[in-house]
């Protein structure tokens, strides 16, 4: 071939790869506007429907679904490729959004948020899948650091979308909306995605795993959600529930040992850094989830800010990590170095927390503003780089496995973290404000649980900083309290092997080994290797490099170690 020939095909490879992360992108977007546009709808969306009472399940079974689904989707990419698996994810989206959109009554709108959360759990998966079977480890951070962005951006423009919509037409167009942008991403994923099919032989469904887990994770999310909100800690159903999750969680690890194809292979955590990146990722997903959630109601009942000012002043975070997740993404990819990015991050993100326990009702806007800035870019820094660290340990064979695997353990910390603040704080605030309040005020405040931002502005001036004061007092010492976590998740980090970046992407020509329980783990000296079954020497491996070409490599070529072509 030529060498005109060669560049030809480079660049209609890349060509390809653009058209097919411009479809990727539209699913992540997809699921992240979808998310956060119905936050802003809500209020609206319950006064219509009625049922106060389930507001909660309108978020609770959309991640419940999504949770559950996320290493379910992970590994049957790996079974049977990964075109199929998104094109579901697309249209089981699609139908939630659509029933959401006609629901007559709450019940109807959560059956339709549970359709919505098993589609939406294979979307943001399998697109940091795919993009991993078709861009080497090297080139791949610049991409993941746009999908990074993606999120950041669809965390600010969906309140704001929603809010617009819900206004301007009805609650419903943040359920309407997702129809359009799910069939460009639907053409993108039948039209553009062309992978291996997977395994010739039937795939074999770990059907007592999903099982075990998925009683599991409901039943821990839960205990994050009616936690010290409809129960108390000490309730006997929180009880009940705390001692389900410990017997699942139990038997699930007996069945994974024993499956033929489990949903979560044990082999995954004979991998150092897998352990380490998901054990940091659980930890920022913790302090990521508990500033998020409570920060734009500290806004709006501390600072006297309305919902879309809240949103607004959320944009200095969101804009920090698109920036960060963007420029550490092309960092990477230009140098091949990525461990120290990370551990940055996660000073940046316990600094942040540190000085956001400074916060009063008079701190400037300005510097709160930069406070989050901070933070934004700590977790722009963290969030894509540990997931291109846990796909860079292993083979394309178990590549959506391991993926999901990290993304599933970070929702769990997402779930805990933002359940366990939003717990101690309504604690808090109930104790603080009620010994602040002079005699005879409680009749003017009414319920303390109950207060929302109207009804505070209405209060008179004193009371008006009591209470503003006590949201402050019972929120701020909370974000200290999470510093540890964010420090633990840092000295973690540091005894991350940086393994380099591959530069060819390896597939098997008949990948039927992984009908056979095999799990490939590349030599990235993590304890345990030694114990996971790796494929005959004898099986060639079709290589593609980071222009684009391929070949076959030779069969003694060992993982990982294939040469640049």
């Amino acid at each position: 071939m030529t060498a005109r020939a060669i560049r030809k095909q480079s660049h209609a490879s890349r060509r390809g790869i653009f058209l097919l992360f411009f479809g990727l992108i539209l699913a992540m977007l997809l699921a992240g506007l979808s998310q956060t546009a119905l936050s802003a709808a809500m209020p609206t969306m319950v006064g219509e429907l009625g049922g106060v009472d389930q507001m909660l399940w309108v978020m609770t079974a959309y991640i419940l679904a999504s949770t559950i689904m996320m290493p379910i989707y992970g590994k049957m990419s790996d079974l049977i490729g990964r075109k199929v698996p998104l094109i579901a994810a697309i249209v089981l989206f699609m139908v939630g959004s659509v029933i959401g959109a006609l629901a007559p009554d709450m019940g109807i709108l959560i059956v339709g948020r549970v359709v919505q959360g098993i589609g939406g759990g294979g979307l943001i998966i399998l697109s940091q899948t795919i993009i991993a079977a078709v861009v080497p480890a090297r080139e791949r951070g610049k991409y993941m650091g746009i999908m990074g962005a993606v999120f950041a951006v669809s965390s600010v423009a969906g309140p704001l979308l929603g809010g617009w919509l819900t206004e301007q037409f009805d609650w419903r167009w943040a359920f309407w909306m997702n129809v359009p942008l799910g069939l460009l991403a639907l053409a993108a994923a039948i039209w553009l995605l062309h992978l291996p099919k997977g395994s010739n032989s039937k795939p074999k469904i770990d059907v007592l795993g999903v099982m075990t887990m998925a009683g599991a994770t409901t039943s821990l999310i839960l205990v994050a959600s009616w936690g010290g909100n409809d129960y108390a800690w000490n309730s006997p159903v929180i009880l009940c529930l705390i001692a389900t999750t410990v017997i699942l969680a139990a038997l699930f690890v007996f069945v994974e040992r024993r499956a033929a194809e489990p949903i979560i292979p044990p082999g995954l955590f004979h991998d150092r850094n897998f352990n380490l990146t998901t054990a940091a990722a659980l930890l920022v997903g913790v302090t990521m989830f508990g500033v998020n959630g409570y920060l734009p109601t500290y806004l709006q009942m501390t600072l006297g800010a309305d919902a879309t000012m809240a949103g607004i002043l959320m944009v200095p975070m969101m804009g920090a990590m698109l920036v960060s997740s963007v420029g550490s993404g092309w960092l990477v990819s230009a140098y091949g170095r990525y461990k120290w990015m990370p551990i940055a991050g996660t000073a940046l993100i316990a600094g942040a927390l540190a000085l956001l326990r400074t916060l009063t009702p008079e701190t400037p806007l300005w510097l709160f503003c930069s406070y989050l800035g901070t933070m934004g870019i700590g977790l722009g820094v963290n969030m894509q780089i540990l997931v291109l660290v846990v796909q860079n340990s292993f083979t394309d064979r178990v590549v959506g496995t391991a993926t999901a695997a990290n993304n599933f353990f970070r929702q769990i910390g997402a779930s805990l973290g933002s359940a366990v603040i939003g717990s101690l704080f309504a604690v808090r605030l109930v104790a603080i404000i009620g010994e602040r309040l002079p005699a005879g005020a409680s009749a003017r405040v009414g319920d303390i649980s109950s207060l929302t931002p109207h009804s505070v502005l209405s209060l008179p001036n004193r009371l008006h900083s009591i209470v503003a004061h006590g949201y402050n007092d019972a929120l701020a010492p909370l974000f200290l309290g999470m510093v540890p976590l964010a420090v633990i998740a840092m000295l973690l980090l540091c005894f991350v092997k940086e393994v380099p970046l591959k530069t060819t992407i390896e597939r098997d020509i008949l990948p039927d080994a992984i009908s056979e329980g095999q799990l490939i783990i590349e030599h990235n000296g993590g304890a345990g290797d030694a114990d996971v079954p790796r494929p005959p020497a004898r099986r060639s491996r079709r290589v593609t490099d980071s222009r684009g070409s391929r070949r076959a490599a030779p069969s003694g070529c060992p993982t990982g170690s294939t040469p640049v072509i």
